[in-house]
């Protein structure tokens, strides 16, 4: 039985844009509870603790100091615990290199960080509105990447 609130982190080393996510998830109507985390080695550690509730979606910063979002989505997706949380990479970085990379390595989904308040609000709606499971089964570069 699916929980009646989402669990979400966002692992991201730049405070004002952690402040800005969850303002944006504040307006977004839907339940759900949220932590995060000031870079990838932090939430790794986090993840890896057995009494820990996992999430239901974690938004990954690709560049963090100590443990990129790469890496984490790396770990993430060769641990049996851990692979089947749904990953959406949340960066500044429009690199194709790092859009495949990501994409070859299990991301769910790639999201351009906006500037945007309201841009953000709709982007953070579709995603945690999309039906993961279709993403997870059948990924498709076409609906990769997740722009506006």
């Amino acid at each position: 039985m699916r929980p009646t609130s989402l669990y979400i982190m966002l692992a991201d080393d730049d405070e004002d844009d952690r402040l800005f996510f969850r303002e944006a998830f504040e307006e977004v109507k839907i339940n759900y509870e949220f932590s995060t985390f000031n870079d990838g080695e932090q939430l790794m550690d986090h993840l890896y603790e057995p009494e820990n509730q996992l999430p239901d979606i974690i938004f990954l910063d690709l560049n963090m100091p100590r443990k990129s979002g790469l890496e984490c989505l790396r770990e993430i997706r060769s641990d049996e615990r851990l692979k089947k949380i749904s990953v959406a990479i949340y960066s500044t970085s429009s690199s194709e290199q790092d859009i495949e990379d990501t994409f070859v390595s299990g991301a769910n989904v790639y999201i351009k960080k906006p500037n945007d308040f309201n841009m953000l609000k709709k982007i953070l709606s579709d995603v945690v509105h999309i039906n993961w499971q279709y993403i997870t089964d059948g990924l498709n570069k076409d609906s990769f990447i997740l722009s506006l």
